[in-house]
């Protein structure tokens, strides 16, 4: 005979033991219903490196207290803890720190690896996400790693390199999304970057190489690591932030919102014509596949094919525009063009120097190097940082904005090289020392023309660009 005890112990057990499984198995459907809505899916697992692998340099990835901790290693090259899958279109989330000046790190998307290149030790290349510990702070700015170098400096969007903080812990929000990248660091916007150089690749994560047996075992950490590759949500940006684009003549929306429009369509010369003339030159300036060339002639001033300028007049504007010149080529683009000055050659104004530093005589002429590249033109030298020009054949990004209280500065592939304030003591004194001193109140007028000049060498333009500053 049974037990009723023994058997109502054992009928309650199994219940209870029911009921939990059931809870159980809700919540786990709860929780796999959440991820599946939200779409967000864990790139780390807090436990160990499963999904992905150390490559390049010899700096160790280690699991601590659900963190990767990545330890410096000096005479080592950088060392990248990439997923092995690849990803394309995608939202990624993490949390970063680093505690030391040294420990430069960032997170590759889209990365590249090639297991075969430097004799068999691999090479990671593409596009990183910086975070810059540096007194530079151009943490969220685009890298193009073992590549093409600064895409977006943050010297295009000062106000954000206060988002990163030193010995805290930094949320990176990185969207990669079609042809845009767009970067966040805790809450605040970054860069944007319009390329299509790469559609897929890994994630990242890196331990920046290091000299000093000092700084090595210095830390940088990571957390939260998140990844989201369908229903994709991306966020807008709100604030006026400068994009970058290396694609042909394309506004991101963001720019159409905030007034920016292109100067040169890519297709005609529509909106541009001879200085002097209301035409466009018949000979000498061509549109070819996106291109605005300038035929090279005899190498003088405007004396073949002659300047072109704007059929508008601009007072304060943000005016970008990509270069690229062939050796030993001369050019420039002006403003403040008044087409009032009777002058043999090419048409007075302030001139943003085009010029191939190596090969061409203008760069030792002047003074201090006054009428080198991006310099304004025999008035003031570009402070430029070799690493950031690009020579004869490759493309430039110049950049010059004049603001409505007459503050202008010169801008060189994203770096800031020079500024002035027009009008000011010191800039008539260096037009007082300078060729433009015959001209009275030379470079003053309230507004004028833009203009690309011929200087008899050929000269390529594209994604020329304006917005006018109120």
């Amino acid at each position: 005979m049974k037990n009723p005890k023994k058997t109502e112990i054992r009928t309650n057990h199994n219940l209870f033991s029911l009921m939990l499984s059931s809870l159980i198995l809700l919540f786990s459907c709860e929780q796999s219903g959440s991820e599946e809505k939200d779409g967000w899916k864990p790139l780390f697992n807090e436990k160990d490196l499963t999904g992905w692998k150390t490559v390049m340099g010899a700096a160790e990835f280690e699991i601590e207290d659900g963190m990767i901790v990545g330890y410096a290693k000096a005479n080592t090259p950088n060392t990248f803890l990439v997923t092995e899958k690849e990803y394309s279109d995608f939202i990624l989330e993490l949390d970063l720190k680093i505690e030391d000046l040294s420990s430069n790190s960032g997170v590759m998307v889209r990365g590249q690896y090639d297991a075969d290149a430097r004799d068999g030790s691999g090479l990671v290349f593409g596009y990183q996400i910086e975070a810059d510990p540096t007194e530079r702070a151009w943490s969220g700015g685009l890298y193009d790693e073992a590549r093409r170098g600064w895409l977006y400096p943050l010297d295009l969007n000062p106000e954000a390199k206060s988002a990163f903080k030193m010995n805290e812990w930094n949320t990176y929000r990185i969207e990669a999304i079609g042809n845009e990248i767009k970067t966040w660091i805790n809450g605040k916007e970054v860069s944007y970057v319009l390329d299509d150089m790469d559609s897929k690749g890994h994630i990242g994560l890196q331990v920046h190489s290091i000299n000093n047996a000092a700084d090595e075992g210095n830390k940088t950490y990571f957390r939260n690591i998140r990844v989201k590759t369908e229903n994709l949500d991306p966020k807008p940006f709100k604030g006026d932030v400068f994009v970058v684009s290396t694609l042909k003549n394309k506004l991101a929306d963001l720019e159409k919102e905030k007034g920016w429009r292109l100067l040169f369509n890519g297709e005609n010369s529509d909106g541009w014509k001879a200085a002097y003339k209301e035409e466009f030159p018949s000979d000498g300036w061509v549109v070819n596949d996106g291109i605005l060339t300038i035929k090279a002639s005899d190498g003088s001033e405007s004396m073949t094919y002659g300047d072109i300028v704007t059929e508008e007049k601009f007072s304060a504007f943000d005016l970008a525009f990509d270069f690229k010149f062939t050796e030993g080529a001369n050019s420039g683009v002006k403003y403040f063009v008044t087409l009032g000055e009777n002058n043999v050659g090419s048409a007075i104004g302030l001139e943003y120097q085009i010029l191939d530093d190596k090969n061409h005589p203008d760069a030792k002429m002047g003074r201090d190097g006054n009428r080198t590249l991006a310099s304004l033109y025999d008035l003031i030298t570009a402070d430029k940082n070799p690493r950031f020009v690009k020579g004869p054949g490759e493309w430039n990004k110049g950049r010059l904005v004049v603001k409505p209280d007459n503050t202008v500065t010169h801008y060189l592939n994203g770096v800031k090289v020079l500024e002035y304030k027009r009008g000011s003591e010191e800039f008539r004194e260096k037009v007082a020392q300078s060729k433009y001193k015959i001209w009275e109140n030379f470079g003053e007028a309230e507004e004028g023309h833009l203009l690309l000049q011929d200087h008899g060498d050929e000269v390529h333009f594209k994604n020329i660009k304006i917005k006018t500053l109120n």
